[in-house]
């Protein structure tokens, strides 16, 4: 099972990447052409190819055997290996080191440009299929929660200046909200109709910048994580034995209906206090009615212990999924603005995740995530349905196009420092400079690469 699961998720990973670096590297290869550039080889893949053909202008576009990337290799450009590529007089027209330095730089803003313009139509595609997804119910509020007034039936409309048609939506903005341990105003639509507004204080929350930590204290667990009333068991000589069936559903107890387990207990104190009484249940899709009549015992450790009112069965240890009961769907026009707002919104909510790590309310491990991660989260994704998987690739995108910004040698907003510089400077960098530079980039991003394996791992662990 576990080695089927890793299979799977190296395909989903592999798919994602093949499809977020050729977009990448099209962007390098268009705008190259653009400016008269010769593009020598256009590989998705490092290593040695698996396939290759050369086209009519003389680029070689090859898939290679390490799908973890990808290049564009350009007549005359600087690199590691060969600093300085010789080229003829006749070719010096196509070179990329002999273009203006504004025609440079735009070549290698195309790359990242190329993947946000790829999340705006997957956001786009994405909205137009319709994601389905959970409402945004509260199913039990505790601690923060509840002091604001949250109550269960509640529907979240929103959070700070966060739209929540969707529970994804609603987590999110909470879990932001929580991390910033601010004041959020929540506007609710409560389970009577009313729509009105509560305050969630996330100041009250424990010290520590853990994200699991800052999850459990927001105190709101989902409608579709409740369990439903479902027997799984019924103990030997209990109360219901012989009475109640595992995969029974209880419908109602002393004539009050219920929709989840934790409304049962009160609801069996006082049948027991009665001395029995009716139970309505829903058996092989037939409703009936049976009498019981609840026995004291002394309570599971697991559920507090001490003396109570038991009718001698148990819920599933592993809660089902709920089927989705909302779909986040907009027509082909209305889905255009909607793809630029929540592109605009997730780099907003990408830049604040680096600004909240580097001053340290979010833990590194919660930031960065390497190839397991995301391979993982692939799978995850892709069984969720075609639009969940495209959500992924559109947040991939954005946060490959903004990784490759970052002014640090050998991505392209290095390039774009260097090329800032020989603007400022009215010429270029020393090949020696620049290969400092290079070291120091190559240095840096095999530190991140370690850290993001290292989280990986952490993570498999836990």
């Amino acid at each position: 099972m576990m080695i089927a699961e890793g299979l799977k998720s190296a395909w989903w990973l592999i798919v994602a990447l093949g499809v977020l670096v050729t977009i990448h590297e099209l962007g390098h290869y268009l705008a190259a052409r653009w400016c008269g550039v010769k593009v020598l080889r256009f590989s998705v893949g490092f290593g040695r190819p698996l396939w290759m053909r050369k086209d009519r202008h003389g680029t070689e576009w090859a898939i290679a055997m390490l799908p973890l990337g990808g290049y564009v290799r350009m007549l005359g450009e600087h690199d590691l290996v060969d600093r300085k590529t010789e080229v003829s007089e006749a070719e010096r027209a196509q070179s990329h080191d002999h273009k203006p330095v504004g025609q440079r730089m735009l070549i290698s803003f195309a790359g990242p440009f190329a993947n946000l313009v790829l999340c705006v139509a997957l956001l786009w595609l994405m909205f137009v299929i319709g994601r389905p997804d959970y409402a945004p119910v509260v199913g039990e509020a505790q601690g923060i929660a509840a002091s604001a007034g949250l109550q269960r039936g509640d529907t979240l409309l929103s959070v700070g200046d966060r739209a929540t048609p969707t529970w994804t939506e609603a987590s999110m903005a909470l879990l932001t909200s929580a991390i910033d341990r601010g004041r959020v105003p929540v506007e609710i639509r409560t389970a009577g109709g009313l729509e009105t507004r509560r305050t969630l204080d996330f100041s009250r929350l424990p010290a520590g910048n853990d994200l699991g930590n800052a999850i459990e204290h927001i105190g709101i667990v989902p409608r579709h994580q409740l369990q439903v009333p479902v027997v799984e068991t019924v103990a030997p000589g209990s109360a219901a034995d012989g009475v109640l069936r595992p995969g029974d559903r209880i419908l109602a107890v002393g004539g009050t209906p219920l929709a989840y387990w934790d409304e049962l207990p009160p609801l069996v104190a006082r049948l027991g206090q009665a001395g029995g009484g009716p139970v309505e249940i829903e058996r092989d899709g037939a409703r009936r009615t049976v009498t019981l009549a609840p026995r004291l015992g002394q309570r599971p450790k697991q559920a507090g212990g001490g003396e109570a009112w038991l009718l001698g069965i148990a819920a599933p240890r592993e809660v089902g999924k709920a089927p989705k009961d909302a779909l986040l769907r907009y027509g082909p026009l209305q889905a255009v603005p909607a793809a630029f707002r929540e592109t605009w919104y997730q780099l907003g909510e990408l830049g604040g995740m680096f600004k909240r790590a580097f001053d340290g309310r979010l833990a590194v491990k919660d930031t960065v995530s390497g190839p397991i991660g995301i391979a993982r989260a692939a799978n995850a994704y892709a069984k969720n349905g075609l639009a969940w998987y495209i959500s992924l690739l559109a947040l991939l995108s954005l946060s490959l196009g903004v990784l490759n910004l970052l002014p640090v040698p050998v991505l392209d907003g290095g390039h774009l420092l260097y090329y800032l510089i020989e603007l400022l400077k009215g010429r270029p960098l020393s090949d020696r400079a620049m290969a400092a530079g290079q070291y120091v980039g190559l240095a840096l991003l095999l530190g991140l690469m370690g850290l993001a394996f290292f989280n990986d791992l952490q993570g498999l662990i836990r």
